[in-house]
């Protein structure tokens, strides 16, 4: 007579070779489908300001927009999905509000003649189901503009890039919004440039030095500076020719005449004479200060 525990264990053996008879089991493919709005990131300097903006990007699809999908005087995520999350690293002005460095959440209430831009808490909130506006940071507003032409799929965007200015659009069906952005770069790069300069402990880099003089002349700032800078530069790397047309701009905006017909021969001279570089870069430089002569006859 057969065990009870022996009987267990011939049962046990039994299933154990069936299940080793079965096909093995595969793990369940990891799909993946188009997203509605796919998600978009865009990354913009202005000046020495690091922007980054994240968002979700729906489409038309044969819908009507603003009036109809997205109502007008109500709070709108401003895409899809997540509200978008907008990012300075410095403190900017956007509409006229001032920001100070971080992470932000940007909505907006639109309408038809007026849109509302909210800077909002970063609260990491889907829609704008849970929106509240005492976590609100700022409110602009900015004139909307209708478009020739249909934009199919949502953007936000940036244009008229300067040193310290830009701007930043809203747009999809035949809608734009444009809103201003300043950041003082001028304020934050001078102390900057000034402390560099001071540090007698390191030569100054040429090239550093030149930059600093094309940052000045291109703000309108501390022209004299600028020159000395520029003087510096050509010291340190002398007989360059587009180093010497700048100098010929900074005298030109000094309103020094006379030294600018100078530095603008000097950059000539040194074209002709330059047979090492290419003879598309000296014909370059020949025009530009040909022009700059004609400027200051």
């Amino acid at each position: 007579m057969i065990s009870k525990l022996t009987r267990s264990t011939l049962v046990l053996a039994v299933g154990l070779a069936a299940a080793a008879a079965l096909p093995a089991q595969t793990a369940a493919p990891q799909l993946q489908f188009p997203a509605a709005s796919p998600a978009a990131s865009l990354k913009q300097r202005v000046g020495i300001t690091d922007i980054e903006i994240t968002y979700a990007r729906p489409s038309m699809k044969g819908r009507a927009i603003f009036g109809a999908l997205v109502p007008y005087g109500h709070i709108w995520r401003t895409g899809a999905n997540s509200a978008p999350k907008i990012t300075f690293s410095t403190p900017v002005t956007l509409g006229g509000a001032n920001l100070e460095a971080g992470t932000y959440e940007l909505f907006t209430i639109p309408n038809q003649d007026e849109w509302t831009i909210i800077i909002h808490k970063n609260m990491s909130q889907w829609g704008s189901y849970s929106y509240d506006a005492k976590n609100d940071v700022a409110r602009v507003t900015a004139k909307p503009v209708t478009l020739s032409a249909p934009v199919e799929s949502f953007a936000i965007w940036f244009n008229d890039l300067r040193d310290n200015s830009a701007t930043l659009n809203l747009t999809w069906e035949t809608t734009s919004v444009a809103v201003p952005l300043t950041v003082d770069t001028v304020g934050m790069l001078v102390p900057k440039v000034e402390a560099a300069l001071a540090n007698t402990a390191a030569k100054p880099n040429p090239m550093m030095l030149f930059s600093a003089a094309m940052f000045f002349l291109e703000n309108n700032h501390d022209l004299p500076k600028a020159l000395e800078l520029m003087n510096a530069a050509i010291a340190g790397r002398p007989g360059q020719m587009w180093m010497v047309h700048r100098k010929a701009l900074i005298l030109e905006r000094l309103g020094d005449k006379a030294g600018a017909k100078a530095a603008a021969e000097e950059s000539i001279a040194l074209a002709e004479a330059g047979k090492d570089q290419p003879a598309e870069l000296r014909d370059e430089y020949i025009r530009l200060n040909k022009a700059l002569l004609s400027r200051v006859q």
